[in-house]
C-alpha cells in the first residue's frame, strides 16, 4: 500500500461505483505494475539464457534450431519492450487522471474493456472505427 489507499485482495472495480474514483485508479495501478514486473522478470530470464547458451554447435542442424530460437526470443522481447512503454503510458495517466478516457472522444472507456486491456486508450466503439479506417487505407 504506498499510495495509502486500502484495497481488499478480491477488490474489483464495479459499475455501481463513481468511475475512476481512487480505488479504481489503485487498482488499475497495481494491476499495471504487477503486469510490468511480470514482463522485466521475463526478460530477465530470457538474457540469461541466451548468455548460457552461448556456446558454439558443431551440428549445423542444432545452429540453425538455436538462431532460429533466440530470433523469436528476441521478437518476443522487442514487442515486450514497446508493451512497457505503452504500460509506463497508462500509469502516467493514472497519475494526471486521464486514465480510463478515450482519448478520440474523452469518454470512460468501459471497466471490462480496461479489466481486459489496461493499457487500452480508446473505447470499443472508437478503436472498432480505427480499425475500420486502418483497413480501408490498407487495402488500396
Amino acid at each position: 500500500m504506498v499510495s495509502g489507499i486500502e484495497l481488499d485482495d478480491d477488490y474489483r472495480p464495479s459499475e455501481d461505483e463513481p468511475f475512476m474514483n481512487e480505488r479504481q485508479r489503485e487498482y488499475f495501478r497495481r494491476k499495471l505494475l504487477a503486469w510490468k514486473e511480470e514482463i522485466l522478470r521475463e526478460a530477465r530470464s530470457t538474457l540469461q539464457h541466451l548468455q548460457d547458451e552461448n556456446e558454439p554447435l558443431p551440428d549445423i542442424a542444432d545452429r540453425a534450431s538455436t538462431e532460429t530460437d533466440r530470433s523469436i526470443e528476441l521478437r518476443t522481447r522487442d514487442r515486450q519492450r514497446k508493451l512497457i512503454a505503452k504500460i509506463d503510458a497508462a500509469l502516467e495517466r493514472i497519475e494526471n487522471g486521464e486514465y480510463g478516457y478515450c482519448e478520440e472522444t474523452g469518454e470512460p472507456i468501459s471497466l471490462r474493456r480496461l479489466e481486459a486491456r489496461p493499457i487500452a486508450t480508446l473505447s470499443i466503439e472508437a478503436q472498432e472505427r480505427h480499425e475500420r479506417r486502418e483497413k480501408v487505407f490498407r487495402d488500396d
